[in-house]
Order: structure tokens, then C-alpha cells, then sequence
């Protein structure tokens, strides 16, 4: 059997928390018990000295035949048998007991050989004594552990929000939002002693601002090389047109189509990257849009419908979403490639090898293909760079028995 603690049982702030209140628990009750025990030692040994004292006078009487005096008695019936047998046997000692209700120091010694000489002396101050020290340490150590454990918790918890803020951070830098700094006040201070969460911030932050240099450099290589490709790749379908026909003209013609479609795409992405598109909402029955989309690639798709409804989208961003899902199973798929429209969720699945891993648990990247998959892997980065547009959320996943599905 497993015991699942609750999950902020495993936090930083509750860990530090439970270790200084054991570490405080341990010590005060180390100091406590050195304190009773010091304490006791020396109240019990002035009451022994006492009733020692006591009892060599009373031995000097009672051999001179003097009368004993009070709290002075010779083998009383209350005397602990313990130190009746030590005191017979020609021994001297002390032991505390009760006596008539009250704590007592006895102190015994020989009288005649067969009887014990025996002092009484009320030991009833030094126990409250005690007492009372024992309930001052209990309180002290108690206050003591609360006020450390409030402090120790306000400091820990300074730190365990400049975590959170950081880590906070570090969540939407992945998310895609480079413009996320931590801006720890201590990493613009340098008089302020950096700790080791101000170096994490600091590392963070640098991080991010090199991530975001480098991707604003490739965005914009990648739309200057777009826009120069443009103009002479216009100017080259048109000289293809002229060509006369023929097989010749026919590969020319059609890797001048694939450039032409590659730049397009490029500058695509360029858009997309720069943030600059814009949505044109518009009410659009999905099902209606969906056997548009397979008519328009011109693919033997099957069309499900589930369930139809009415959508409020940008109709040309959503059919260049599912257009090239649908292009991408067929050029990388095997058939039968069906789409399927079940409410607001659209799945389009092949019967193929499926999705490389590292598409599955990262997503698309771009001019990135595996296993001898022919294209430039900027249909899939499209689609979900439009879906971010349009506000859906595409996801990629190998089905069970084989194939791709994105959603």
C-alpha cells in the first residue's frame, strides 16, 4: 500500500518548515532535559547534604544519650525498606519519598545494630521547584519554536516566491513568449548580495534574451530570403510558360511550381512569426467546410459527420489548417485518409507509419523530416501556426493500430 500525500505536502516552503520545527523540537528539548537535570542534581544535593548533616548530629545525640530531637526517629514504620536494610547493614544513605502525602528526604544510619536512626526533611519547596522549572522550560521552548518557525517561514517563503516568479517565467519562454523576463530586483543591484536564486533569474533572463536574438534573426532571414526569392521566381514560371512542350518543360515547370509553393510558405511563416495576422470571423457550418477542403486537394478523403455545427472562425485560415493536414497524410500517409467532424473537434487520420516521436512530443519543426519523408516539414508548421491564429489547439498522435491523427 502506497500513501499519497497531498501535493503541496512536497513543497519547498512545507519541507523547510517541518525540518526547522524538528531541528528546534531537538534542541529545546536537549537544552530542557540539560537544565532539568543540572537543576535536579543541585536541589537534590543540598537536601542530601542537609539531611546528612542532620543525621551525624542525630547519631552524636543518640550515642550520647541525649534526646532526640524533631523530625528524628528511630526505625519508623514509613521508612522506605530499601534504605532500612542500607542503614542496618551500617550504612548511611538518602532517598525521597512520599510521606503523608508530601515528598520527603530521608536520610538513615546505624543506631544499635539492629534499628535505623532516620531524619526526616520536608522536601515539598525543592519539588515545586522543580516543577515550576519544568513548566518554564515547556513554555519557553514553545514560544521559542513558534516565533522561530514564524520566522523561519517568512524567510522561506521570500524565497520560495522568487522561485515561483521564475519558474513562472521559464513556463511562458516555453510557451512561445520570449518577451518574459524575471527582472529579480537583486540581478539590477550589485550592492545586494546575490544569492543563488538571483543567479537562476539571472541565467533565465539571459537565456531568454539570447533565444529571442537568435529566433528574431532566423524570422528574419527567413522572410528576407522570401521576399528575394519572389521577383525571379516570377519572372522564371513566366520564361517556363514559353517553353515549348514537352517532357523537359514539364520537370522544369513543375520544380518551378514547388519553389514558388516553398517561398509562399516561407513568407507564410514569416507572417505568422512576426505576429501581424488577423483574424476574419465569420459563422461557418464546419461539415459544409470540411468536404470543402477535401474537394478543393482534390484527394480520395472520406468525410465523417458526426455531429454538425455551426462554428464562429476565419474560414480561409481554418480550410488552409485542414488542407494541409489532409495533403500531408496523403504525401506521408497510406490510405484510406478519412476526416472526421464530430462537433467542434475535427480529426483527420491516415493509415501510414504515424508521426515520428519527436514530432509527437514536441510538435512540427520546420525543414525537419524523417525517414526518408520527402518535403521541407512547413505544411504541419503552418497548420499549427494558424490554429494558434484562429485560437484551436491542434495536437498530433499515433493511433493504436497504426497511423497518424492530428485534431
Amino acid at each position: 500500500m502506497r500513501l499519497a500525500l497531498p501535493q503541496w505536502a512536497g513543497t519547498l516552503a512545507v519541507k523547510a518548515a517541518v525540518f526547522i520545527t524538528v531541528m528546534c523540537c531537538a534542541l529545546a528539548a536537549l537544552l530542557g532535559i540539560l537544565v532539568h537535570v543540572s537543576v535536579t542534581n543541585q536541589t537534590v544535593g543540598q537536601a542530601r547534604d542537609l539531611a546528612l548533616s542532620r543525621l551525624q548530629d542525630a547519631t552524636a545525640a543518640f550515642e550520647a544519650g541525649d534526646p532526640l530531637g524533631h523530625g528524628i526517629r528511630l526505625d519508623p514504620p514509613e521508612l522506605p525498606e530499601s534504605l532500612r536494610e542500607l542503614a542496618v547493614a551500617g550504612e548511611r544513605g538518602t532517598m525521597v519519598a512520599d510521606h503523608h502525602g508530601r515528598p520527603t528526604m530521608w536520610a538513615a544510619g546505624p543506631a544499635d545494630g539492629e534499628r535505623a536512626l532516620t531524619v526526616e526533611v520536608d522536601y515539598s519547596q525543592q519539588a515545586r521547584t522543580i516543577e515550576g522549572l519544568d513548566r518554564a522550560i515547556l513554555w519557553s521552548s514553545g514560544l521559542a519554536i513558534g516565533a522561530t518557525l514564524l520566522v523561519g517561514a517568512f524567510a522561506v517563503t521570500r524565497v520560495t516566491r522568487r522561485l515561483h516568479a521564475t519558474a513562472q517565467v521559464a513556463r511562458r519562454i516555453s510557451r512561445g513568449d520570449l518577451d518574459a523576463r524575471v527582472d529579480d530586483p537583486r540581478t539590477k543591484d550589485p550592492t545586494r548580495p546575490q544569492d543563488e536564486v538571483a543567479a537562476v533569474a539571472a541565467a533565465l533572463d539571459s537565456m531568454a534574451s539570447s533565444l529571442q536574438s537568435k529566433l528574431l534573426s532566423e524570422q528574419r532571414f527567413t522572410a528576407d530570403v522570401a521576399h528575394e526569392l519572389r521577383t525571379p521566381l516570377t519572372g522564371l514560371h513566366a520564361a517556363a510558360e514559353l517553353l515549348p512542350p514537352g517532357r523537359p518543360t514539364e520537370l522544369v515547370r513543375d520544380r518551378v511550381a514547388a519553389l514558388r509553393t516553398l517561398t509562399e510558405d516561407l513568407l507564410e511563416i514569416s507572417r505568422l512569426d512576426a505576429g501581424r495576422e488577423r483574424l476574419e470571423s465569420d459563422a461557418e457550418p464546419l461539415a459544409a467546410l470540411a468536404e470543402r477542403v477535401v474537394r478543393g486537394s482534390g484527394t480520395d478523403t472520406e468525410v465523417v459527420v458526426v455531429r454538425d455545427v455551426v462554428v464562429e472562425t476565419d474560414r480561409r485560415r481554418l480550410e488552409r489548417v485542414l488542407g494541409n493536414l489532409v495533403a500531408n497524410a496523403h504525401k506521408h500517409g497510406r490510405a484510406p485518409v478519412s476526416l472526421t467532424v464530430d462537433g467542434p473537434v475535427v480529426t483527420v487520420r491516415d493509415h501510414g507509419d504515424g508521426y515520428p516521436d519527436y514530432l509527437v512530443a514536441h510538435g512540427p519543426q520546420r525543414f525537419r523530416t524523417e525517414g526518408g519523408a520527402k518535403g521541407h516539414g512547413l505544411g504541419l508548421t503552418i497548420a499549427l501556426g494558424q490554429a494558434e491564429v484562429l485560437g484551436a489547439r491542434l495536437t498530433f498522435a499515433n493511433a493504436a493500430d497504426g497511423g497518424a491523427g492530428p485534431f
